[in-house]
This record gives structure tokens, sequence and C-alpha cells, in this order.
């Protein structure tokens, strides 16, 4: 027994795996008809929405439109159905990128929820702000968490610019 569980641990080589994947992906881009770059546009972005709402906690970012619209000028002048195939599997190989957390807003998320307890603990002894009692701290914590990691993101991106 011990070796058919050893066996069944294994699973499909990456390779295979990738294959597999990445010709379903082809399968369901080619079922939506493309005319145009609007169409293409419209069919990589259902792609990437799909694999974000499919794989919880790992989400990947959309390739740039400018990415996109080089990539469909390389379908579009392809010859063959197989060199358009190679053409969109190399291009979803090259764009198929993890998004990264950066640290300012891991360390937001995880520090804003006591802070934000602390705060309506302070808040409450305050004779200008007992109102903040009848707010529940089921409400109260997750809102101050999401404005804390939107502000936080915000910002950074304003800096960045």
């Amino acid at each position: 027994m011990g070796g058919s569980m050893g066996f069944l641990g294994k699973g499909l080589p990456p390779t295979q795996m990738m294959n597999m994947v990445m010709g379903s992906l082809y399968k369901q881009f080619t079922q939506k008809a493309i005319n145009n770059f609007d169409d293409f546009h419209v069919a990589v972005l259902d792609i990437f929405n799909n694999f974000n709402s499919a794989l919880p906690g790992r989400h990947f970012d959309f390739p740039t439109p400018d990415e996109i619209k080089a990539c469909f000028t390389l379908w579009k002048e392809a010859k063959g159905e197989e060199e358009k195939k190679t053409v969109f599997l190399e291009f979803m190989a090259k764009s198929v990128k993890a998004s990264k957390l950066d640290d300012v807003t891991m360390i937001t998320g995880i520090v804003s929820p006591p802070a934000a307890m602390a705060a309506k603990r302070a808040g409450e002894n305050v004779p200008q702000l007992k109102i903040i009692k009848l707010i529940p701290d089921v409400i109260f914590v997750p809102t101050v968490t999401i404005l804390a990691i939107v502000s936080a993101k915000l910002s950074r991106r304003m800096y960045l610019k």
C-alpha cells in the first residue's frame, strides 16, 4: 500500500501539467470569435480573469495593453493555426506573472487590526467620541483595516510616480 501512495503523491510532471493547461487555455481562447484587437483583448483579459477567480489565494497581473497589442499583431501575421497557437502560448507563458504583495501592504494588514482595537478602546473614553461605542467591533476593525490598506497602497502609488 505504501508503494501505491507514493505513486499517487507525485502527480503529473510539471511540463505535462503546463502543456495540458496551455492547451486548454488555447481551446478556450479559440472558441471566441476574434475579428479585431478589441475581441482579442477581451479574450485575453477573460482568461486572466478566469485565472484569478478560479485559483484561491494566488492572483496574476494582467499584461499591459501594449503587450497585448504586440501579441495581437504577431498572432494576426501568423500563417497557420499551429503558428498562431505557438505565438499565443509563448505570450501567455511570458506574461503570466504572479502578483506580488509589497512589504508596506503586508505590514499595514498585520498592524491595522490591533491598532484599530486600541484606537476604539481609547476613543470610547473620550466624551466627544462616545458614539464610537455604538459601532460593533466586527464592523469597525475590518473597515479600519481595509481603509488603512487602501490608503497605504494609494499613498505608495502617488509617491512612486
